[in-house]
């Protein structure tokens, strides 16, 4: 959140006071100030006066953690395997991922869920086969993916808008593989809000 003229004017306060209590020397307040005056965010001055054994300055807000990732990360590994011939294989709901794990759907399906799931490592490497079958991955917002596929008369599509805001030091996704007359696909989930607004306006536009 952007900081405003009133929030940093309290915290140079807060680094008056602990000149004033021999916390810090004048050398030290002087950059802080300089610091504080060109502070845009909150996160710009909580660091400010963190070290200084002083309360943190009641305006600032705590931040608000969003799937913070330390709830990602750690667990006992699951199955390093899903192989799915002419048959069908679905991993999803509280599942641990592994370091490691090796997807193939031979004239089947697989699909990994990794909505609800936890990693066992901060990086992940899921290796996608798909020979006349598909494997779909879904990965959800909070974790960055990395898709480097190759397809061969087939697909190997990553739709999850590369760039999307991730959570940093959250977990790292690499998936690779090849598609041969088959597809991988990668995708983020769906949000269900827009598929009901969008089935809501096409109603509308057929009545």
């Amino acid at each position: 959140m952007r900081a405003s003229d009133a929030d940093r004017e309290t915290v140079a306060r807060v680094l008056q006071q602990a000149h004033g209590e021999g916390r810090l020397d004048l050398h030290e307040l002087d950059e802080r100030l300089a610091a504080v005056y060109s502070a845009k965010t909150y996160g710009d001055l909580v660091p400010l006066t963190a070290d200084l054994g002083v309360p943190a300055p009641s305006v600032m807000p705590v931040p608000v953690q969003h799937n913070a990732p330390a709830s990602r990360i750690g667990g006992t590994p699951g199955t390093a395997v899903s192989v799915a011939f002419w048959s069908g294989v679905e991993r999803r709901g509280e599942w641990v991922v592994p370091p490691t794990h090796t997807a193939v759907a031979v004239m089947g399906g697989v699909e990994l869920d990794l909505t609800r799931a936890r990693f066992a490592q901060g990086e992940t490497t899921i290796n996608a086969y798909a020979l006349m079958g598909a494997v779909e991955i879904i990965v959800p917002e909070d974790v960055t993916v990395h898709v480097t596929g190759i397809g061969f008369m087939g697909a190997f599509e990553d739709s999850t808008h590369k760039g999307a805001p991730t959570i940093p030091g959250g977990p790292v996704v690499k998936i690779t593989g090849f598609a041969m007359m088959g597809a991988v696909e990668v995708r983020r989930p769906k949000n269900p809000k827009k598929k009901k607004l969008k089935g809501r306006n096409h109603g509308e536009l057929e009545g």
